[in-house]
């Protein structure tokens, strides 16, 4: 099964989140297919906390990949973004 999830990288106590479509049998932060989008949790100031692909996340979506519930949460927040920004 194909999966949208959170890969992390970045320093200790200074995390940053890839959104990556993978197979659900890799590694969380091993092989993946495409990355789609950024969680950045300690943004300050005008530092972008989220920017997801909306296209591409429509298209995974479109043939069958399943996000986590991380992930559903981060494109609901972008999605709210998107609306007040409009």
């Amino acid at each position: 099964m194909v999966v949208i999830r959170l890969a992390r990288s970045g320093a200790k106590a200074r995390p940053f989140y890839s959104i990556v479509v993978a197979d659900k049998r890799n590694r969380r932060d091993g092989r993946f297919i495409e990355r789609i989008g950024f969680s950045n949790p300690v943004a300050k100031g005008n530092e972008e906390t989220v920017r997801i692909a909306q296209d591409r996340l429509t298209y995974w979506l479109g043939v069958g990949a399943q996000p986590s519930p991380t992930v559903q949460r981060l494109m609901k927040e972008a999605a709210a973004k998107t609306a007040t920004a409009a």
